[in-house]
């Protein structure tokens, strides 16, 4: 069975940038959709900010093995309510990829519990990534490092928890370096955060972040559902592992 991918994209820039039209004629979410469907095992669907509960309903996520996403403009239009329940699929086992200015979104900060701030810069400047893990399932097939002509400079430091592993570093032409690829698990769920992909550059044309994007969902791909790890369930004294008996005063009501 195929790998169940949903692309949240914001699709504002789309509407609005005549520059960020031309370079994503499907909007931004299609393109990205369309590099990851590439990998015949990966099953892309799209969903957007407009869309009714921003697309991302109680069964749409429950049919999502692994939620991708962009955004930028419009962190704050997203309802809280969508955002708790993204989080609780992602502690229950769905992966998450989170794009370029998705650091800033409410579920990744909500997920990093940290403001993800850093130092940025909208120059079209080269950048340089990388691959400092080669080992990593991630950084499958690619080369010592790869380059995108065009790019916004994201600049150290970047105010995340240590990662469980960093598979990608980036230089830029300015002289910045930035940990452009960081692995996280919550819960159950694998993320991965990927920094390219500034939305007046054509950077989801390009082959080797379409191979990291693949990569990437691949590795976040959990086929176990751990709804169990969402409750605190009282273990009673008759059901314990190993006979006990009950000592000392205890509360009458313990809390849900």
């Amino acid at each position: 069975m195929p790998i169940r991918v949903t692309v949240w994209g914001e699709n504002v820039h789309e509407q609005k940038n005549k520059f960020v039209a031309e370079n994503y004629p499907i909007g931004m979410h299609g393109q990205i959709a369309k590099l990851i469907g590439e990998d015949k095992n990966l099953a892309p669907t799209t969903v957007t900010l407009q869309d009714p509960e921003h697309g991302l309903t109680v069964d749409k996520l429950a049919n999502t093995d692994v939620l991708v996403w962009w955004g930028h403009a419009a962190h704050g239009e997203v309802k809280d309510e969508i955002v708790e329940r993204v989080v609780q699929r992602v502690w229950e086992g769905m992966g998450l990829i989170v794009l370029h200015s998705g650091h800033h979104s409410k579920v990744f900060k909500r997920l990093m519990g940290t403001p993800a701030n850093l130092h940025w810069r909208e120059a079209g400047e080269r950048e340089r990534i990388w691959v400092v893990n080669p080992g990593h399932p991630i950084a499958r097939g690619l080369p010592a490092y790869f380059e995108l002509e065009t790019e916004e400079m994201y600049g150290e430091p970047f105010s995340v928890p240590e990662p469980l592993e960093t598979v990608f570093v980036s230089w830029f032409q300015g002289g910045e370096v930035f940990r452009s690829g960081l692995t996280y698990r919550r819960g159950a769920g694998n993320i991965f955060y990927f920094r390219p992909g500034h939305e007046t550059y054509p950077t989801y044309h390009d082959k080797t972040v379409g191979q990291v994007l693949r990569n990437a969902v691949n590795w976040a791909y959990n086929p176990e559902n751990h709804a169990h790890l969402l409750k605190a369930p009282n273990t009673p004294v008759e059901k314990a592992i190993e006979k006990i008996v009950e000592r000392g005063a205890k509360l009458t009501h313990h809390p849900k």
